[in-house]
């Protein structure tokens, strides 16, 4: 079975930060009517359910997200929308 890149980005989340719960949205589909927009680039939402993350201050758990998916944010990822609760 092809793994798809929401797949890959939920599995790097969840080996890295064992979170309780994690929920990746594809929003791309929002999008498309957008001036800017690049079918090859994704706009996700990410729901994290985290003891963990929710302990750290906002900027600092984006950042620890942003840390994990570094190469995809540079790479594949247009637009990231993160909810931590």
């Amino acid at each position: 079975k092809m793994t798809t890149f929401i797949d890959q980005i939920k599995g790097k989340i969840i080996k890295k930060l064992k979170p309780e719960k994690v929920l990746v949205i594809d929003n791309s589909n929002l999008h498309t009517k957008h001036k800017s927009f690049d079918p090859t680039k994704y706009h996700i939402k990410l729901i994290i359910k985290s003891e963990k993350l929710k302990k750290m201050t906002k900027i600092n758990a984006h950042k620890e997200i942003f840390s994990i998916l570094d190469y995809e944010i540079k790479n594949n990822i247009h637009a990231l929308e993160i909810e931590i609760r």
